[in-house]
């Protein structure tokens, strides 16, 4: 990994070390079991809890590391370098506890973000729906205020950490005559009479990371489980966290172009054809140079973004262009890498080939590519 981006610190090379420490040792040799069962073991989020790898961009007055977003960052990137998708750490740190830092109450962050930042309890986010994806305005679950309970009722799907989430924000509808004016967001803990868990979806990619059905009949929670200061909050709360969650998504991919090309590297100058390094022909060497300068350019970018956000500067434009160029680059990148490795890049021991299925839904979530140029395009 780079130890070059502008935004990088002493600490945060130190953090690093641990972080890229805790991967060898808790993470990577348990790979293969995790695609296998199609969720990472419960105690892996205790463990990174107990080494405060988890709510690092948290104030330490909740329980957090009292960092920033680059820590997050970094977190992220160690976790690419051993191309693994199955930890969904990157929700709970980088989304779910910031929804609760920005508009929780004092009492909401009080009472989830140090169990969070512990490990002790899972977060997730529901907002994607079997019939609605992208629009949000369109979602169906219902929240209906009974006395001082709201009465949820839905289903929602495609849900990262949903079958390990102890806490899941679910996106309601608490108006049905209003559009997006009519979205609240509301905390439902898993125990809740009426909730339940379907299956773990059987992805293409991502295989090791728990993405759920959930159902919600006639879940009650408090009212004081809302999310904000008021009902119909819920689309803007939405508008304002995704920029983040697409900028985790370019870190995450520049990071994974930049361990395929290293390891695409290596292989090609230990393996042999007719004769000589698979590296030694033109247009091995061709290729490699075409995507080691697509990954310098998309690094160049994202460290760019990466600033901006913590000086509180990335706008929601520029945030989309960095969300649909580096995933798209990503995939390019990733199909040269699995080429150059021949028949092996296809078996799914070899870590580049997982990398290329794994990535191919980061075209797709946090709103689809066609959606951020959409984004963009109202910024012309």
């Amino acid at each position: 990994m780079p130890t070059t981006s502008p935004w990088i610190t002493d600490e945060l090379s130190d953090l690093r070390d641990m972080a890229r420490s805790f991967m060898s040792r808790d993470l990577a040799p348990n790979v293969s079991k995790y695609l296998d069962q199609h969720h990472v073991d419960r105690d892996l989020w205790n463990r990174a809890g107990e080494l405060g790898l988890l709510c690092m961009s948290i104030p330490e007055e909740y329980g957090g590391g009292g960092g920033t977003f680059a820590h997050e960052a970094v977190l992220l990137e160690e976790q690419a370098v051993i191309g693994d998708s199955s930890w969904g750490a990157a929700v709970h740190n980088g989304i779910i506890a910031h929804y609760l830092l920005a508009y929780g109450s004092e009492e909401q962050k009080s009472a989830w973000l140090p169990k969070m930042a512990s490990g002790e309890v899972v977060g997730a986010i529901a907002m994607t729906e079997p019939g609605t994806g992208s629009d949000l305005q369109s979602i169906t679950t219902r929240a209906v205020r009974e006395g001082d309970e709201y009465v949820i009722d839905g289903s929602k799907t495609f849900i990262t950490n949903g079958s390990q989430a102890d806490l899941i924000i679910v996106v309601t509808k608490t108006d049905s005559a209003e559009g997006a004016k009519g979205i609240s967001l509301i905390l439902v803990e898993a125990d809740r009479a009426g909730f339940r868990r379907g299956r773990i979806l059987d992805k293409i990619g991502q295989r090791g990371q728990d993405t759920s059905e959930l159902f919600f009949d006639s879940v009650r929670v408090p009212v004081s489980n809302l999310l904000g200061a008021a009902e119909g909050l819920g689309f803007i709360q939405l508008m304002q966290q995704l920029p983040q969650e697409r900028l985790l998504i370019a870190v995450a991919s520049v990071a994974g172009m930049e361990s395929a090309v290293a390891q695409t590297i290596a292989y090609t100058k230990q393996r042999e054809a007719f004769g000589r390094q698979v590296f030694g022909f033109q247009n091995t060497k061709f290729k490699l140079a075409e995507a080691a300068t697509e990954t310098k350019i998309a690094r160049v970018f994202v460290d760019d973004c990466i600033v901006k956000h913590l000086a509180g500067e990335l706008d929601i434009p520029t945030v989309a262009m960095a969300k649909w160029w580096t995933t798209e680059r990503a995939m390019a990148v990733l199909d040269e890498c699995v080429q150059l490795f021949g028949g092996y890049g296809y078996m799914s021991e070899y870590t580049v080939g997982r990398m290329w299925a794994d990535a191919r839904v980061q075209k797709i979530y946090a709103g689809t590519n066609e959606i951020m140029k959409e984004i963009i395009s109202r910024s012309l």
